[in-house]
């Protein structure tokens, strides 16, 4: 069946990381212009580099394509040209991650971060009426110190941030470590969110929730496995911000048809649907849609349900 209209409904993206959508020609222009040196020379290079078995490997790629990004103008680029392409899928908001301690420590100014990303939102809004937010996501192998200095030069930007999250390595760095953290932002009437039940266990949801009060878990796909969570979260109408094509390729599922999505909808649970890091997992927010439809045989309600979570999910 061909479910391309219900696809292109209107809808919201509330989990891409902007890093995650540097493209590999993106990352060779940059380099260039920027004069460094990195590891891939070519197209071919980087598509063979694109095979990841765990997070680890795509994050050393991540961090690795993300140091060509020096200029005001390298982060314009590059939030422009993701709007420009959630545009082109129907996307009429985005609540966009970024990283800023992988720049702060690249010797790159929140200033100089913080004016490309909002320079970008601004036009976008200009040129096709595309609403954008931005939260910071603070990385979880670093320290909750390291994380608290920098949220609070963050402060500084408070008016163009809706909220913090968390991400990066979650084995071993359970949500408690940023119990500080998530304390300071509530205080601020942040918004809060949480990698949380992708690679790391079922408890980690419950800590993201319990311990650190988030409003969103980004992922949660552990939570199939415990049936007094799926009940908390969709009594508590908490949304889940999940990413099909990143979990299979980070072997999070075996394959799309195992994905947990649908059986998550079917509990009541707020499930919506998103790209991730759609420069590295094969496919931006409608080839998501795309994939999981034809993997799971999804009927039009459904992904008109989908779309409608993503709208009503969204902070702003």
């Amino acid at each position: 069946m061909n479910h391309l209209n219900s696809i292109n409904n209107p809808k919201a993206e509330l989990h891409i990381h902007l890093e995650g959508s540097l493209e590999p020609q993106m990352i060779l222009d940059l380099a260039k212009r920027n004069n460094i040196q990195i590891k891939y020379s070519s197209l071919a290079e980087f598509a063979k580099a694109y095979q990841f078995n765990n997070l680890q490997e795509f994050l050393d790629l991540y961090y690795l394509g993300m140091s060509v990004l020096q200029t005001e103008r390298d982060y314009f680029d590059l939030t422009y040209a993701y709007l420009t392409r959630a545009h082109q899928d129907n996307v009429t908001h985005s609540e966009m991650f970024f990283d800023p301690q992988a720049h702060l420590e690249r010797g790159i100014s929140l200033d100089i971060i913080m004016s490309g990303l909002w320079r970008a939102i601004v036009q976008a809004k200009a040129d096709y009426g595309i609403n954008a937010s931005l939260i910071p996501c603070f990385l979880r192998h670093l320290s909750e110190d390291n994380a608290l200095s920098v949220f609070d030069d963050l402060m500084n930007y408070r008016d163009k941030i809706i909220g913090i999250g968390l991400d990066s390595s979650e084995l071993g760095n359970p949500p408690v470590k940023f119990k500080n953290l998530f304390n300071l932002a509530r205080k601020e009437q942040l918004k809060l969110l949480a990698h949380a039940g992708e690679e790391g266990p079922v408890s980690y949801v419950w800590d993201a929730l319990d311990i650190l009060g988030v409003d969103r878990i980004d992922h949660g796909n552990a939570i199939l496995s415990d049936h007094a969570l799926i009940k908390r979260i969709a009594t508590d109408k908490i949304a889940l911000t999940m990413c099909p094509l990143s979990n299979r390729c980070l072997r999070v599922v075996p394959d799309l048809s195992k994905h947990q999505a649908i059986e998550l909808l079917n509990h009541d649970v707020c499930v919506t649907i998103n790209s991730d890091d759609p420069a590295y997992f094969g496919g931006y927010i409608n080839q998501n849609y795309i994939e999981l439809a034809s993997a799971l045989n999804l009927t039009d309600v459904e992904i008109n349900k989908l779309t409608e979570n993503s709208l009503t999910a969204k902070f702003i």
